[in-house]
């Protein structure tokens, strides 16, 4: 394999693993972010009170961007990385 394929392989691998993580990760800042607020307005420091809304959070984005993710990551392994397979 040549190098330069080998490379392109592995950014395009990255840019995958970034787009199919930036809904998970941009609800947890802003339910982080939510969390943080109401406890400073409240003055409740209370620690699964972060825990527990940002998993909650997470869990339902997740529920909701699995097709994508899953319809992402699997053209990427059948596009990209299948006829590399095959190829070399």
């Amino acid at each position: 394999m040549d190098q330069g394929v080998f490379y392109d392989t592995l950014r395009q691998g990255l840019w995958v693993a970034v787009i199919t993580s930036v809904p998970i990760l941009s609800v947890a800042l802003v339910a982080g972010l939510v969390v943080g607020l109401f406890q400073a307005l409240t003055s409740i420091q209370e620690m699964t009170l972060t825990f527990v809304p940002k998993l909650g959070a997470i869990v339902i984005v997740y529920w909701m961007s699995m097709g994508f993710m899953t319809q992402t990551l699997v053209s990427f392994f059948q596009d990209t990385l299948v006829p590399l397979m095959i190829g070399g």
